[in-house]
């Protein structure tokens, strides 16, 4: 398992505090849910993060983000977006 990745899960675990998001990490894969609807996947690739959401995809470096400043970008992501 990405370290990075269990990292950024622990941290959306914590500050979501929501019973309808799941979050799911499988090896070098992180999948957001809700229902059966997938709202995020990321993906760690090395030095990168990749992060598709709605068709995007967005690619971080990891040296440059670290797991709490992506975990504050999903979170704004779903308040705006009101998920």
């Amino acid at each position: 398992m990405s370290d990075y990745l269990k990292q950024l899960r622990d941290i959306l675990n914590q500050k979501l505090n929501r019973s309808d998001i799941k979050i799911l990490v499988i090896g070098s894969k992180m999948k957001i849910t809700k229902g059966t609807e997938t709202l995020m996947e990321l993906q760690d690739k090395g030095q990168i993060v990749e992060l598709n959401f709605r068709g995007k995809k967005y690619t971080y470096d990891k040296w440059y983000t670290k797991p709490e400043h992506l975990a504050q970008t999903i979170l704004n992501v779903f308040h705006y977006q009101n998920l």
